[in-house]
């Protein structure tokens, strides 16, 4: 199970990441001014159209490269990912961050700190890894 404590932990050690709150105060990180991950609360339209299935518990979302990997995920693993009509055709998943373990939260940040960082500092991250 994983807490808030352990996304800022993860998130903040990876290279040149900020911790910004979003447009609505939550926390959010970014690299180079680009959120790539965020705490994003269900809205009253997200409970509308999850229904019985929405989790109760805190929920991360993420960047993810592209659909087909926000499909892949979502067919993995559906106790952790899901998503809802507001984010259809956008390249980001949500995350109930009480039922991810450590490593694949560290998978998931990192891979969406790299699908947010510029191309140099990406490729610099990824060959010293």
């Amino acid at each position: 199970m994983a807490t808030w404590d352990d996304v800022q932990r993860i998130a903040m050690a990876l290279p040149e990441v900020t911790e910004r709150p979003s447009y609505d105060q939550r926390p959010a990180w970014r690299v180079k001014d680009k959120a790539f991950a965020w705490d994003r609360p269900l809205r009253k339209s997200d409970l509308a159209a999850l229904g019985p299935t929405a989790p109760d518990g805190p929920v991360l979302a993420a960047s993810v490269p592209d659909l087909g990997a926000k499909e892949a995920l979502l067919a993995d693993n559906p106790t952790v990912y899901f998503t809802t009509p507001h984010f259809d055709g956008y390249s980001a998943i949500l995350v109930r961050l009480a039922e991810i373990d450590l490593d694949e939260l560290t998978e998931l940040l990192t891979e969406a700190w790299l699908t947010r960082a510029p191309k140099r500092l990406a490729k610099q991250y990824e060959s010293d890894h």
